[in-house]
């Protein structure tokens, strides 16, 4: 499963990068929602180099997922909240020949493709060997946008803020297509959160998918 917040014009955060809040109070109740749901969240090294999140569960009564940051680079500062608190348990993934001062987390090390990036079901695969196998990927797009085409998300939920930033950063970032008939048209449900709205979009089903 995945979730992405944004406003209506597609944007996650402004041009410098600023997004505390987008989305409403109610829909980050909701995303604490899911994260209780969830075995792991897992979070890309942007998103997390730029929010500094927890990752944890402090709006409902919930267990806290196992908090799981993909950084391929090894770019996230090792002073940020993931690696120096013990609330959860944190797993680095980083790619070869990546040294970590993350004392307070698990490092495993996953091979990168041609882009410098890695396998989406490499990940999945890797925490479904730790018994992980609820999986939330939370951010930031371009996480999510690769987790979705890698065939690996079977539902993401979408909060859509009632406000036109004009500008920043996207959301979904897909390859480009050519003409519409090679658009994904998943079956949605809509609902509403608070201000927002939620897209609860069912993705098609394959193996291996959260």
């Amino acid at each position: 499963m995945a979730q992405l917040g944004q406003s209506l014009d597609g944007r996650i955060a402004t041009e410098s990068g600023h997004s505390h809040y987008i989305n409403g109070f109610e829909s980050l109740v909701h995303l604490h929602r899911l994260r209780a749901l969830a075995d792991a969240v897992v979070v890309g090294a942007g998103t997390a180099a730029a929010d500094n999140p927890q990752l944890t569960v402090r709006h409902i009564t919930g267990k806290h997922p196992v908090r799981v940051v993909i950084d391929p680079r090894g770019r996230v500062p090792a002073e940020h909240l993931l690696f120096t608190t013990d609330t959860a348990p944190t797993l680095h993934i980083t790619g070869p020949d990546v040294s970590t001062g993350t004392s307070n987390a698990e490092h495993c090390v996953l091979p990168l493709n041609n882009h410098g990036q890695f396998i989406p079901r490499d990940v999945i695969s890797l925490l479904a060997q730790r018994g992980l196998t609820r999986v939330l990927v939370e951010g930031g797009g371009i996480t999510v946008s690769q987790f979705i085409e890698a065939g690996t998300v079977e539902r993401l939920h979408l909060l859509v803020a009632p406000l036109l930033i004009g500008s920043g950063r996207p959301g979904l970032q897909m390859t480009p297509i050519d003409t519409l008939e090679s658009a994904l048209r998943p079956a949605m449900r809509t609902f509403r959160c608070g201000d927002d709205t939620l897209f609860d979009v069912q993705l098609p089903r394959r193996r291996g998918g959260v």
